[in-house]
């Protein structure tokens, strides 16, 4: 069956969860609070670093009490507010409110420029992004089923993916590097030094946890912890969104995939593809060490 993409802004998104509406309503009419806490990946930045971070924002939330994490679905904790179902959460949702996104930065709320909400944006290295997108599209039945893993990373280097191109939604969410509220994170960092990137996350959001609550949230928010959490991996969705007997949500976890998958040849073009769109951004990130 083929896919029928929602197409806002010239980016395609996929048809379950999203419309026009919803993404019109979110970019040109969404009221950002002050209070408000935003959680922004592209899609697949890390055991699905969207809800990684999640897990994480939810237990900072909690001074380390894993109590709501386990009894109430993630997509309840953080309204993913640009979706039909996800707008009605956020619209009801007491402050302050957690909400969460894949929107690239030019369709972000336009009252957010009028706000002092705060940003944390989750990067990850773009091609263990691919891989997990990869085998996310195999399993979510509001994407296309991919031809072959060449053909989608030839659409990922193009831009053509649902969500658009990650090179513009890293240069796009980027140019805000320097506001004091945005906070910037990448799943490596994250791998490498939990608990350290926790007390740095508490510090950007002012919460003064002591060091049990610290070695809670990270404890309640490692990979298989988050495996064995029905309220984050998404095991109770249904087959027709998500055909887990082709895959599982939370894969792998790990850096360094995509050196499973690329060939050498696939290797090089990727290379030389995000040197020339990585221009000018002066930044280095973990994977270009």
């Amino acid at each position: 069956m083929p896919v029928h993409y929602v197409t806002y802004e010239g980016i395609k998104f996929p048809p379950a969860y999203n419309s026009e509406h919803s993404l019109s309503f979110a970019h040109n009419e969404f009221l950002v609070r002050d209070d408000d806490i935003f959680n922004i990946t592209y899609p697949k930045s890390g055991t699905r670093g969207t809800v990684w971070m999640t897990e994480i924002l939810s237990l900072i939330r909690s001074h380390g009490c894993p109590g709501w994490s386990r009894a109430v679905l993630n997509s309840d904790r953080m309204p993913w507010f640009s979706t039909r179902l996800g707008l009605e959460s956020a619209l009801s949702y007491p402050p302050p409110r957690l909400l969460t996104c894949h929107l690239p930065r030019h369709i972000f709320p336009k009252s957010f420029c009028r706000s002092s909400a705060k940003v944390i944006y989750t990067l990850r290295d773009p091609r263990d992004v691919v891989v997990s997108y990869y085998y996310f599209s195999k399993m979510c039945n509001s994407y296309e089923d991919p031809t072959s893993f060449e053909q989608f990373l030839r659409d990922f280097l193009n831009g053509e993916l649902p969500h658009g191109s990650w090179f513009e939604h890293v240069r796009g969410w980027m140019e805000m590097k320097d506001s004091e509220n945005f906070f910037f994170i990448t799943y490596e960092e994250l791998k490498q030094d939990l608990h350290g990137s926790v007390r740095r996350l508490c510090r950007f959001l002012g919460q003064d946890l002591g060091d049990d609550a610290v070695s809670s949230v990270v404890q309640n928010a490692s990979f298989t912890a988050m495996r064995e959490n029905p309220m984050c991996s998404s095991i109770l969705l249904p087959a027709d969104i998500m055909d887990q007997t082709k895959g599982q949500f939370l894969r792998k976890g790990i850096c360094g995939d995509w050196k499973n998958h690329f060939t050498v040849a696939q290797s090089e073009t990727f290379d030389r593809i995000y040197q020339d769109r990585m221009q000018g951004l002066n930044m280095t990130f973990p994977w270009d060490r």
